[in-house]
């Protein structure tokens, strides 16, 4: 890192790309010994969001995110983490997204964004919304099915009127998700579930856009004002009117076309340590923004469960190998009773091969299987390496 002096009466760090890359990879937790001490929920407060998927294939990706970081940590004790003491609740952040609890005053302009809402995809009579918040008030905490049943027999959008009301709830902050049972979302009033001094806590919007920008720098590390926006889904113009009060620093780095911020903890001290070697859920904070992860990384990732099957390139859940702090293949994985079958491989070369196979055999052992078996990869060689180097492992 060097410091240039412009124009002005601040002097301005300039970042080579690896500063920046290694910069991020700490700030994620993916660099240096993880703080096992403080566990998933010290993942999750330093990440400030975790994306909730309905996709499992391994896992699903709100257990990934903390097995990337702290390694085999028991899925039940993950769910614990999560759910236990309201820890946490649900939220519309990045997407849906676990978020501290702490968080909860923060989000106060999204709340309000929402009741200000003029229009929504589903009618609602005022009764059917009043009769979900009785039903709350005095059985809660309730599942959808519970309160009435979320669908109305048809598709899976077609929510039922309870659905409809308590979701509507649910984004207005009359209802809060503090745990899932299942993949089901649990609801209980917020008034009864949010401890009370964040409840009461009605923050403005220019403190709680402050804190969320601030929040995603932090966790980021080095940022555009693009990604600080798309960390919790903010506008550019909400971002640019906080900016200059968040904390963060304004750095260049090397090859960015665009301005970007720096987390000052991020500046105090060189990035050190050991480089974590793990697969990567397709909804990680480190990549789930595209633009971010090409520009950081030299690495274009997209998710293509949602891609009819013919006009897949890598496969239905790919996730990225991370190996020496640079992301250097990828893998859609799948499991067949206790085999882990890598359906499709891709390595950028020969010294991508060890680590893929250390990331498959430890992500096996995580999820009970203790064979790993490859189908495809797009290179014959590398392939009967990496099969060679399985066999080492295996033993």
């Amino acid at each position: 890192m060097t410091a240039v002096t412009p124009p002005g009466p601040q002097p301005v760090t300039t970042l080579s790309r690896d500063d920046a890359r290694r910069i991020a990879l700490r700030a994620q937790g993916l660099l240096g010994a993880p703080d096992r001490g403080a566990g998933v929920r010290g993942v999750l407060r330093d990440l400030g969001a975790v994306q909730l998927d309905t996709i499992s294939v391994l896992a699903r990706s709100h257990e990934l995110i903390p097995y990337a970081r702290l390694g085999a940590v028991g899925r039940p004790e993950i769910e614990a983490a999560y759910w236990s003491d309201t820890h946490s609740f649900e939220y519309w952040s990045h997407a849906a997204c676990i978020l501290p609890i702490e968080e909860w005053p923060h989000f106060a302009f999204r709340r309000r964004a929402y009741r200000a809402r003029p229009q929504w995809h589903h009618e609602l009579r005022q009764s059917a919304y009043d009769a979900v918040i009785s039903q709350l008030a005095a059985d809660g905490p309730l599942t959808a099915t519970q309160l009435g049943g979320a669908k109305n027999g048809g598709e899976w959008w077609d929510w039922s009127e309870s659905k409809v009301a308590v979701e509507r709830a649910l984004m207005y902050g009359e209802v809060v998700c503090s745990r899932r049972r299942g993949w089901k979302r649990v609801y209980d009033l917020a008034e009864r579930a949010v401890p009370e001094r964040l409840y009461k806590d009605d923050l403005d919007d220019a403190t709680c856009i402050r804190r969320l920008v601030a929040q995603a720098g932090a966790a980021m590390g080095v940022a555009t004002r693009a990604d600080l926006a798309d960390y919790h889904r903010l506008k550019k113009n909400q971002v640019d009117a906080v900016l200059a009060d968040s904390g963060l620093l304004p750095v260049e780095v090397e090859g960015w076309a665009d301005s970007a911020w720096a987390d000052p903890a991020a500046l105090a001290a060189p990035p050190r340590g050991r480089h974590r070697t793990t697969l990567l859920s397709p909804f990680d904070s480190l990549i789930w923004d595209r633009p971010r992860t090409e520009r950081v990384f030299g690495f274009t990732h997209r998710l293509e469960a949602y891609v009819p099957r013919p006009k897949r390139i890598h496969g239905y859940f790919v996730m990225p190998l991370l190996a020496g702090g640079h992301l250097v293949g990828r893998v859609d994985p799948a499991r067949e009773g206790s085999t882990l079958i890598a359906r499709q491989v891709s390595m950028k070369g020969p010294k991508a091969v060890r680590p893929m196979a250390q990331a498959l055999y430890e992500a096996a052992g995580w999820v009970g299987c203790d064979t790993v078996r490859v189908e495809r990869c797009d290179d014959a060689s590398l392939a009967a390496a990496l099969r060679r180097e399985l066999t080492l492992i295996g033993g």
